[in-house]
């Protein structure tokens, strides 16, 4: 409900706004049409996560108060809808024209990164669709990984101080809660690596008798002492901490998957480096040479099929993500789970 009533609804009334302002020149025209556009790929980024978290959910129908019952359309038809939109926004939008200005908070006025952005969201949608229609998302994905994010681009919402400020930091820091701790699910997996992300992921509040700094996962489900486990980075409960929609990190594995499944985005091992490399940089860790030099992190070498292995590191990758975090499991079905 929150998504129809806070989310798509706001979308809706955004483009009706839009559409009736009275413009003038043909300036104003290209910027209006760049506005349409933007808000359109906003509507399908949201579609996008209604379907991948509910499966069927009303979208034809949808937004319409005049009916309270809309039908439920069927998943698999609603991504082909979005792909095509999505495709309309990617070359309908004009890097030479105007947008929202200084108001993009997203992209701070920068339409050749909304282009940018809406076809890392095609390859997104696409990489989806692979298992069900091959053909088509081979196609969608061939045409835009070109012109989609590069190393370190990403569409990322920043947070502002005060009442728009990161929801982390309003529900750990300034509620004054001490009740929220790491889960052993994540850290297990990076422990068994020696991941160095875990320095940027995690506190550094638990030592060993040497003084050593060590991660330690609580159980999930279970109760965990504050002051015997990890605690979520500062850096991660700061007011302005952004939350990222998409990035080049998680576009780079998706192609990955793509190679892998025999479409022509080049090789698997090299995106699925990228991938990683992208993660390390994101988060300012060090030492990402020795970590994919790792016989349990090399492409050649790590445990399992190219589901395992792009599934395992994509999931350490989407830490305060849980969204792709939880598709990218139940897509590829890897990682296995700690049991509570």
């Amino acid at each position: 409900r929150i998504y129809y009533r806070d989310i798509l609804s706001d979308f809706n009334e955004a483009r009706r706004l839009v559409e009736a302002e009275k413009v003038d020149g043909v300036a104003a025209e290209k910027a209006k049409t760049n506005k349409l556009f933007m808000i359109d790929l906003m509507e399908v980024y949201a579609y996008q996560q209604l379907v991948d978290i509910f499966g069927d959910v009303p979208y034809t129908e949808a937004l319409n108060i005049e009916n309270l019952s809309p039908v439920y359309d069927d998943a698999q038809t609603i991504y082909k809808d979005l792909l095509a939109r999505a495709k309309a926004a990617a070359d309908g939008l004009d890097a030479g024209a105007g947008g929202f200005g200084a108001d993009d908070l997203l992209m701070g006025g920068d339409i050749s990164m909304w282009k940018k952005f809406a076809n890392t969201l095609i390859v997104k949608l696409a990489i989806t669709l692979s298992p069900v229609d091959a053909g088509m998302a081979k196609t969608y994905i061939e045409g835009a990984y070109n012109n989609a994010f590069a190393f370190g681009e990403s569409a990322t919402f920043n947070y502002l101080p005060g009442a728009n400020a990161n929801p982390l930091y309003q529900d750990l820091v300034q509620s004054g809660r001490n009740d929220f701790v790491a889960a052993n699910t994540l850290v297990d997996l990076m422990n068994g690596l020696d991941d160095p992300r875990r320095a940027s992921y995690f506190d550094s509040n638990i030592t060993d008798e040497n003084q050593n700094v060590i991660y330690v996962g609580g159980v999930y489900g279970e109760i965990s002492a504050f002051t015997q486990f990890s605690h979520i980075a500062p850096r991660i409960q700061a007011d302005t901490y952004g939350y990222v929609l998409l990035d080049y990190t998680e576009l780079a594995f998706y192609l990955a998957e793509a190679a892998e499944r025999g479409f022509g985005v080049g090789d698997a091992a090299t995106w699925y480096e990228n991938a990683i490399r992208s993660s390390f940089d994101y988060w300012n860790a060090a030492g990402v040479d020795a970590y994919l030099a790792l016989p349990d992190v090399a492409y050649a070498t790590a445990p399992g099929d190219w589901k395992q292995k792009v599934g395992m590191q994509a999931y350490i990758a989407y830490y305060v993500r849980g969204l792709e975090g939880w598709t990218s499991y139940r897509r590829l079905d890897t990682p296995t789970l700690n049991i509570p």
